[in-house]
Protein backbone atom coordinates (compact mmCIF):
# COMPACT_ATOMS: atom_id res chain seq x y z
CA UNK A 1 0.00 0.00 0.00
CA UNK A 2 1.89 3.41 -0.68
CA UNK A 3 1.45 6.48 1.67
CA UNK A 4 2.65 9.75 -0.36
CA UNK A 5 1.88 12.23 1.08
CA UNK A 6 -0.50 12.92 3.80
CA UNK A 7 -3.58 14.56 2.35
CA UNK A 8 -5.10 17.36 5.12
CA UNK A 9 -8.06 18.76 3.32
CA UNK A 10 -11.86 18.76 4.54
CA UNK A 11 -10.07 19.43 8.47
CA UNK A 12 -11.28 21.61 10.62
CA UNK A 13 -9.04 24.02 12.53
CA UNK A 14 -7.53 22.01 15.63
CA UNK A 15 -8.21 18.83 14.36
CA UNK A 16 -10.64 16.23 13.95
CA UNK A 17 -13.93 18.14 15.76
CA UNK A 18 -17.10 15.80 14.86
CA UNK A 19 -17.51 12.26 15.61
CA UNK A 20 -15.08 9.93 16.83
CA UNK A 21 -12.38 12.71 16.16
CA UNK A 22 -13.80 14.07 19.88
CA UNK A 23 -12.58 11.00 21.18
CA UNK A 24 -9.31 11.01 19.86
CA UNK A 25 -8.16 14.73 21.30
CA UNK A 26 -9.88 13.38 24.87
CA UNK A 27 -7.89 10.19 24.69
CA UNK A 28 -4.44 12.41 23.78
CA UNK A 29 -4.68 13.80 27.42
CA UNK A 30 -4.50 10.42 29.10
CA UNK A 31 -1.83 9.11 26.93
CA UNK A 32 0.64 9.24 29.36
CA UNK A 33 -0.67 7.57 31.85
CA UNK A 34 -2.60 5.14 30.22
CA UNK A 35 -0.32 2.70 30.32
CA UNK A 36 0.13 1.40 26.83
CA UNK A 37 3.05 3.49 25.00
CA UNK A 38 4.71 6.87 26.05
CA UNK A 39 3.36 10.51 26.17
CA UNK A 40 4.62 10.49 22.00
CA UNK A 41 3.87 7.65 19.29
CA UNK A 42 6.77 6.05 17.95
CA UNK A 43 7.83 7.22 14.30
CA UNK A 44 5.84 10.09 12.76
CA UNK A 45 4.47 12.55 14.31
CA UNK A 46 2.07 14.18 11.84
CA UNK A 47 -1.89 14.63 12.38
CA UNK A 48 -3.06 11.22 11.33
CA UNK A 49 0.01 9.31 13.45
CA UNK A 50 -0.96 11.55 16.33
CA UNK A 51 -4.64 10.61 16.27
CA UNK A 52 -4.20 6.96 15.95
CA UNK A 53 -1.80 7.09 19.16
CA UNK A 54 -4.25 8.80 21.30
CA UNK A 55 -7.32 6.21 20.06
CA UNK A 56 -5.27 3.36 20.82
CA UNK A 57 -4.13 4.66 24.26
CA UNK A 58 -8.25 5.95 25.13
CA UNK A 59 -9.30 2.32 24.11
CA UNK A 60 -6.39 0.12 25.84
CA UNK A 61 -7.01 2.39 28.85
CA UNK A 62 -10.84 1.13 28.06
CA UNK A 63 -10.22 -2.52 27.90
CA UNK A 64 -8.34 -2.47 31.34
CA UNK A 65 -11.45 -3.84 32.96
CA UNK A 66 -12.07 -4.68 36.60
CA UNK A 67 -12.61 -8.71 35.76
CA UNK A 68 -16.20 -9.62 37.11
CA UNK A 69 -15.87 -13.58 36.87
CA UNK A 70 -18.77 -13.43 34.31
CA UNK A 71 -17.06 -14.40 31.09
CA UNK A 72 -19.56 -12.89 29.28
CA UNK A 73 -19.93 -9.27 31.04
CA UNK A 74 -16.17 -8.96 30.85
CA UNK A 75 -16.24 -10.09 26.91
CA UNK A 76 -18.83 -7.53 26.41
CA UNK A 77 -17.53 -4.96 28.70
CA UNK A 78 -14.13 -5.40 27.13
CA UNK A 79 -15.45 -5.21 23.81
CA UNK A 80 -17.19 -1.65 24.34
CA UNK A 81 -14.23 0.17 23.98
CA UNK A 82 -12.42 -2.02 21.58
CA UNK A 83 -15.10 -1.49 19.40
CA UNK A 84 -15.41 2.34 20.15
CA UNK A 85 -11.47 2.54 18.86
CA UNK A 86 -12.50 0.05 15.92
CA UNK A 87 -14.60 3.31 15.03
CA UNK A 88 -12.24 6.24 15.88
CA UNK A 89 -9.49 4.37 13.57
CA UNK A 90 -11.93 4.05 11.01
CA UNK A 91 -12.76 7.67 11.32
CA UNK A 92 -9.27 8.47 11.44
CA UNK A 93 -8.66 7.11 8.02
CA UNK A 94 -11.58 8.49 6.47
CA UNK A 95 -10.22 12.08 7.57
CA UNK A 96 -6.76 11.20 6.04
CA UNK A 97 -6.72 8.14 4.42
CA UNK A 98 -6.80 8.21 0.20
CA UNK A 99 -6.81 4.83 -0.69
CA UNK A 100 -10.38 4.12 -1.97
CA UNK A 101 -10.66 0.39 -0.92
CA UNK A 102 -9.29 1.12 3.04
CA UNK A 103 -11.86 4.10 2.80
CA UNK A 104 -14.35 1.59 1.78
CA UNK A 105 -13.48 -0.77 4.49
CA UNK A 106 -13.52 1.81 7.09
CA UNK A 107 -17.12 2.77 6.40
CA UNK A 108 -18.15 -0.66 6.42
CA UNK A 109 -16.37 -0.46 10.13
CA UNK A 110 -18.20 2.06 11.51
CA UNK A 111 -21.44 0.86 10.37
CA UNK A 112 -20.90 -2.51 11.60
CA UNK A 113 -19.47 -1.72 14.95
CA UNK A 114 -21.51 1.19 16.27
CA UNK A 115 -24.53 -1.11 15.34
CA UNK A 116 -22.34 -3.63 17.41
CA UNK A 117 -22.16 -1.23 20.10
CA UNK A 118 -25.67 -0.28 20.62
CA UNK A 119 -26.19 -3.99 21.19
CA UNK A 120 -23.69 -4.71 23.51
CA UNK A 121 -24.65 -1.82 25.35
CA UNK A 122 -28.09 -2.95 25.33
CA UNK A 123 -27.37 -6.48 26.23
CA UNK A 124 -24.98 -5.04 29.29
CA UNK A 125 -27.92 -3.13 30.46
CA UNK A 126 -30.23 -6.05 30.73
CA UNK A 127 -27.36 -8.52 32.06
CA UNK A 128 -24.81 -7.01 33.80
CA UNK A 129 -25.23 -6.61 37.57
Amino acid sequence: MQHGGMHHGGMHQGGMQHGGGQHAQHGQHGAASAGHGSAMPKGDRGPSSLAFHAINAKMHAGMDIAFTGNADVDFVKGMIPHHEGAVDMAKTVLAFGKDPEVRKLAEEIVKAQETEIAQMKAWLAKNAR
